[in-house]
């Protein structure tokens, strides 16, 4: 029985993870598919080099990695890039992140989600405190995070009460 071929999506995430974290089997497959098609290999290395910039912040770097990226695999990417780049220079710049707010709201969507069909307002309500509570004795996290919950824990009195809009 011949071998699967894996899936594109498979493919990608061998090729963008580091090769410590491959098996000998994926390592070599990597290998093997490298040696075939070289643009594989330069649209890696320029993804990882925008990974590079950001974790860095190397945002003098950013004009030659759209040239670069104009002529590879992934200039699509590079055009979007290019499309954003006042916003992508801050990013790389700015300290300010809201990656913590999204996180919150991706804890609490999937509560909410979890809850679906099984019970009332007042139960969806205490899970969602019961969430951000736990959320609020992690160190990591700051008190600022917590005011996105604001209007997923008001909304159901409001909605209950026959107001469809936030107050």
């Amino acid at each position: 029985m011949p071998a699967r071929i894996p899936s594109a999506r498979t493919i990608a995430r061998f090729m963008t993870n580091g090769r410590d974290k491959l098996s000998k089997a994926e390592t070599v497959l990597i290998a093997a598919i490298e040696s075939g098609l070289s643009q594989l290999v330069v649209a890696r290395e320029i993804i990882s080099d925008f990974h590079l910039m950001i974790r860095t912040k190397a945002v003098a770097a950013m004009t030659l990695w759209m040239e670069r990226a104009a002529d590879s695999l992934v200039a699509s990417f590079g055009r979007g890039v290019r499309k954003d780049q006042a916003a992508v220079r801050a990013a790389i710049t700015s300290p300010w992140s809201n990656g913590q707010t999204e996180g919150q709201i991706t804890n609490l969507k999937l509560v909410k989600r979890k809850m679906y069909g099984r019970g009332k307002i007042d139960l969806l309500q205490a899970r969602l405190i019961g969430a951000i509570s736990e959320s609020a004795s992690d160190p990591n996290l700051h008190a600022e995070t917590h005011l996105a919950a604001a209007p997923f824990l008001h909304c159901g009195r409001e909605m209950r009460d026959g107001n469809r809009g936030f107050s």
